[in-house]
């Protein structure tokens, strides 16, 4: 009787999630709809922080310097106290397309008590960046190859929709055997809490944004006091999202005209990156710890095993785990992955969970956060 009320329960979740939950299995991109649109003349400064990115900042400043943009565009890379070669790669990238003119090399300051690492080089580069008079503020990472035609959708599907941040979860890398078993369920149970749909309707309070490429008014930035409103989050694009959305509207979706040149060659590079952030959105709470722990194991791991538990139990178990990869196929469709990986996803959200309950016990061992040689999730902070 118990093995068939989990089972229940865990096909009621599922008919949830796949009907009732925004459609954020369909990953749905919407790049199509802005073809053959010409976006308005504005002005944009990208700005790039960059903290021992020397592997892939060249590819990066490259693929910013090749868009096809009418209108003004002007790099801003903040090199947050690089050990490596960063800077100059960026400067020679520069040279090499025969357009140094066009980057703007900008050194960090000492990082302030209080702020994460990544936002204060994006505080440094708009302060920078303030000359320019950009009509947006275009934040990429260091390590993200854009299509040329990237910016000008971006710009279209701003000015098109009235936003004041528009963003997009870049096509992250997927080509060793742990990034293709458990990546894009990194990009699954994201938009599973952040469903793209609700991100964009005002009626609703989720907000999200993805941090390796958002497009932001300035004016949007000036209403909610400037980066230094959110200096403290770990989780940083999504609470400027969330920022944001309180005065106007955002979108947020996924796209093929934006890649990650990040490599996860390894389960635990994988395990690291989850853990750098999992118990932080949690808000540091065991409880919550805890809640998560049984609902990912009702949602996830339950539906298998309760296959040799009673005809009751596995009809149920059978309905849910047949929902949950016909959920997840959509994602690996979009990562041009076998249909084969739908049946793991019970087995990598158990990954998902462990790497969850370390990134707990970094934080209480007062080593949350760790990224790049900083801590930067600490009780007190």
């Amino acid at each position: 009787m118990i093995a068939a009320c989990i089972g229940a329960l865990s096909l009621a979740i599922w008919i949830y999630l796949v009907f009732a939950r925004g459609g954020f299995w369909r990953m749905r991109s919407g790049d199509q709809a802005l073809t053959g649109i010409l976006p308005p003349s504005r002005r944009v400064a990208a700005i790039v922080p960059a903290r021992n990115e020397a592997q892939t900042v060249g590819q990066a400043i490259q693929s910013l310097l090749q868009q096809d943009y009418a209108a003004p565009l002007h790099i801003f890379l903040v090199d947050d106290h690089s050990s490596d070669e960063t800077a100059n790669i960026a400067r020679r990238a520069a040279q090499q397309a025969g357009r140094p003119d066009c980057v703007t090399i900008v050194e960090a300051g000492p990082l302030p008590r209080g702020w994460t690492g990544k936002l204060w080089a994006l505080s440094e580069g708009i302060k920078a960046a303030e000359s320019f008079a950009a009509d947006y503020y275009w934040f990429t990472d260091a390590d993200i190859l854009h299509l040329p035609d990237n910016l000008a959708g971006l710009v279209a599907r701003a000015e098109a929709g009235g936003f004041d941040l528009v963003s997009l979860m870049v096509k992250l890398r997927c080509e060793s055997f742990a990034e293709r078993m458990l990546i894009p369920a990194f990009v699954f149970f994201f938009f599973k809490l952040y469903p793209p749909a609700w991100v964009a309707r005002m009626d609703k309070r989720t907000a999200a944004a993805a941090g390796g490429c958002i497009l932001i008014h300035p004016r949007a930035l000036t209403r909610i006091g400037g980066i230094a409103a959110i200096r403290d989050q770990l989780i940083d694009d999504c609470a400027l999202a969330r920022a944001v959305k309180f005065g106007g509207p955002i979108w947020l979706g996924p796209t093929s005209k934006a890649s990650s040149l990040r490599a996860y060659g390894s389960f635990k590079d994988i395990g690291r990156m989850i853990a750098r952030s999992a118990f932080t959105q949690l808000r540091h709470s065991a409880l919550l710890l805890c809640g998560v722990i049984i609902a990912m194991t009702i949602t996830y791991v339950a539906p298998p095993l309760l296959l040799g538990m009673g005809r009751g139990a596995a009809a149920f178990g059978l309905g849910a785990w047949l929902l949950m990869a016909v959920a997840y196929w959509p994602t690996l469709r979009f990562y041009r992955l076998s249909l084969f990986w739908a049946p793991l996803l019970p087995l990598i959200a158990l990954f998902y969970l462990g790497a969850t309950i370390y990134s707990a016990v970094q934080y209480w061992a007062g080593e949350g956060g760790r990224w790049k040689g900083r801590i930067q999730d600490l009780a007190g902070n």
